[in-house]
Formats: structure tokens, C-alpha cells, sequence
């Protein structure tokens, strides 16, 4: 850690969330030794690629995968491979998409600002639902020949109004139109990995910086093998859309050794791990009735993690919300944690080593003394 020193940035313990600000998920074991043995030498980097891409896909039980730069990456382009194919005349067109494939639908009350990334390939998006509701008939009514494909953005298993992905992969395949699946941040559980696909969607994007734990300028596309050869078709080392998405021969091995290491992980054993954190913040507070502490699910993706959501009675505590939270940030060892609705402050196990849990607690306390604020001029 001497680098961080050396340029005087300090580290943060973070109780968030797996976000790419704070470098997404600390590299999992095996994933560095990976990463500087490929860093030994030259190999082909396609070749490499399609070996990693078999090795992964092997392992989630699909049909392929590509690794890309990022879930970003992945976005981009699986939407060129939807609006191109394989056909080198219109991967030179992208994204000028005239006369092409153009338009990609989606529940418009579901979008993500990341949504971007499909965008910048060259296609327009087609809102259908409502968090009342979605029709199949709504879905039927805006697929045309302009339509590359379809794409979700699911968070866990909750229900926002959201065809299911089943019937909506029925309609859509019918018509000749792909299903894609933005699952970047939905791990866990590690079935995610397969699910998706097992339900008829063409691909499912995951981050592979994320829950996967691997580099974090990864991504993994999984899905149908034709789509994904259509994506390497779009991506480095070819001077086209995908060329700014390079993914290295150290990033290669990295994200490799860490769906290995993903899987073999017990969930039920993290899972646990994860209910006595928000225990231990729960008892740190017990008698205070100017801190309410509870846990809820899901996490902030809609993942099956429980966080501890701490209610904060400000006038009580001489200070707001915000300024603890920045408080937490500022101080040694420096502490990120999430805001939650109204006065609440979120602690999320997921990103905690051990050692770090009682680290949080103690900074917690520190800032949550009760101390008065007085007003006056």
C-alpha cells in the first residue's frame, strides 16, 4: 500500500456499496498473482481472449463469453453486435445507424443513467410499462424491423411493473429481436450467472470489478455463442467501435482466477457474515433512542444483502445526517457509507473485511456522541 502513501491518497473502508468511485471490490485471492504472471509475457491477445472466454463460459454453464472492458463495454458492444452482426460493411457504419437496426426497447420506468452505453453505439431507446404495469401487447405494438433488440435492467427480485423476462423473450423471438439483460451489479447469488440466460434471454452483462471481485476494467458478456463472437467481432484489437475497450492480456487472466474464486465461495457462510454485521452496528447502538438501527433488504441493487440502516434523530445528536457522513469520510481511518432516505445512514456488509466491521463501529460511535448544538446570535 506504499503507492497510496507516496501520492498521499488515503484509504477508505468502504461500507457502501461495490461502486466504481471508490474502485468497486478489492481484488479477490489468486486474482493479482493471475494478473502479474500474464504480465510475463507476449501471447495472442484474440487467441487468449476466446481461451479465457470458453474456460468462463464453461464454468457458468452458457454457451460463450466475451470479457470487455467493463459492463459499459459489454453494453456498447453487444449493441453493435445486435445492430451489425457479423457484417464488416456496417461495423465501419457505427454508430451512424441509418438505414440499420436503430432502436432498442425497454421499460422506460426501469432505465439507468448507464443506459448511455448502449446509446453511444448508435440507437435510439423505445419506452414501454409503467410501475403499474406492462402489457404484452405494449412490447408487441413497438417491435419493427428498426429493432436491434430489447434490453432489461433488473434489480434482484424485486417487481417494478416489468414484464417477465420469459414472455418477454417469447415476443421478441418471435419477431427475430435478441433479449439482453444488464445484470452489472446482480451478484449475488452466483446462480445470476446462469439464470438469466437458462430463461431465454441472449446475454446477461455482469461487472467483473463488482461482486465478481476481479479487475475492475472488466466485464463479462455471457450468452449465445453467436452473439458473442459478433461482440469480439465489434472489439479490440480491430480499429472500430470497440477499439477504446481494450481489455489486456493481465485483466484477461485476472477476471478469470476471479470467477474461480467466486464460485467456489458458501454463500450461506457470507450470508451470515453479512446478518452479524448489521447485528453488531445494531447492538453497538441498543438504548439509545436517539439512534434507531434495523436491518433491511435488499441491498442498494436489489441483491439478497441485508444492510444495517441507522435512524438518526439530528436534533437529538447536535448534528445532521450529511455532516456525519462527511465527518466519517474526513476522518482517519476514513469511512464511506451510504445515505438513505430521510435522516438514515446505510452500512453495507458486502464490501467489509472482517477486521474492518469493528473499524466502522468505533468510527460510528465517535461521530454519533451525543453533543448539543446551540442557536444564537
Amino acid at each position: 500500500m506504499a503507492i497510496y502513501d507516496e501520492l498521499g491518497i488515503p484509504r477508505v473502508i468502504n461500507g457502501n456499496a461495490t461502486l466504481t468511485s471508490l474502485g468497486g471490490s478489492v481484488l479477490a485471492p489468486g486474482v493479482a498473482e493471475a494478473m502479474a504472471e500474464a504480465g510475463t509475457a507476449f501471447v495472442d491477445l484474440v487467441d487468449l481472449q476466446r481461451a479465457v472466454g470458453a474456460e468462463i463460459a464453461r464454468l457458468t454453464h452458457n454457451e460463450a463469453c466475451y470479457v470487455s472492458c467493463g459492463a459499459a463495454a459489454g453494453l456498447t458492444l453487444v449493441t453493435a453486435a445486435c445492430i451489425a452482426g457479423t457484417d464488416p460493411e456496417k461495423r465501419e457504419r457505427l454508430p451512424f445507424t441509418e438505414g440499420l437496426k436503430n432502436e432498442v426497447v425497454v421499460h422506460g420506468h426501469t432505465r439507468v443513467g448507464y443506459d448511455f452505453a448502449i446509446r453511444m453505439a448508435g440507437v435510439r431507446l423505445v419506452e414501454i410499462g409503467s410501475r403499474a404495469g406492462t402489457s404484452p401487447g405494449e412490447l408487441e405494438a413497438v417491435l419493427s424491423p428498426h429493432t436491434a433488440a430489447m434490453f432489461y435492467f433488473p434489480r434482484g427480485a424485486e417487481e417494478r411493473g416489468e414484464l417477465p423476462l420469459e414472455i418477454a423473450v417469447e415476443i421478441c423471438h418471435a419477431r427475430g429481436v435478441p433479449v439482453i439483460v444488464d445484470a452489472a451489479a446482480q451478484l449475488p447469488p452466483k446462480s445470476n450467472l446462469w439464470t438469466f440466460t437458462q430463461r431465454g434471454a441472449d446475454a446477461a452483462i455482469f461487472s467483473g470489478g463488482k461482486g465478481l471481485r476481479g479487475p475492475q476494467s472488466t466485464g463479462l458478456v455471457l450468452g449465445k455463442q453467436a452473439l458473442i463472437q459478433a461482440c469480439a467481432f465489434h472489439g479490440p484489437p480491430y480499429p472500430y467501435i470497440g477499439r477504446g475497450m481494450k481489455v489486456g492480456k493481465e485483466e484477461l487472466c485476472g477476471i478469470l482466477a476471479a470467477v474461480r474464486w467466486y464460485l467456489a465461495q458458501d454463500e450461506d457462510a457470507q450470508s451470515a457474515f453479512c446478518e452479524r454485521v448489521v447485528a453488531e452496528v445494531a447492538h453497538a447502538f441498543e438504548g439509545r433512542s436517539d439512534i434507531r438501527v434495523r436491518g433491511i433488504w435488499p441491498s442498494e441493487a436489489g441483491q439478497p444483502v441485508p444492510r444495517a440502516e441507522l435512524d438518526l434523530d439530528e436534533a437529538a445528536l447536535g448534528r445532521t445526517r450529511d455532516e456525519i457522513l462527511a465527518a466519517l469520510r474526513s476522518g482517519t481511518p476514513a469511512v464511506d457509507l451510504a445515505r438513505g432516505a430521510g435522516a438514515t445512514i446505510l452500512v453495507n456488509p458486502q464490501t467489509l473485511a472482517p477486521e474492518e466491521v469493528t473499524m466502522i463501529v468505533q468510527r460510528l460511535c465517535e461521530e454519533l456522541a451525543p453533543r448539543s448544538r446551540h442557536f444564537g446570535s
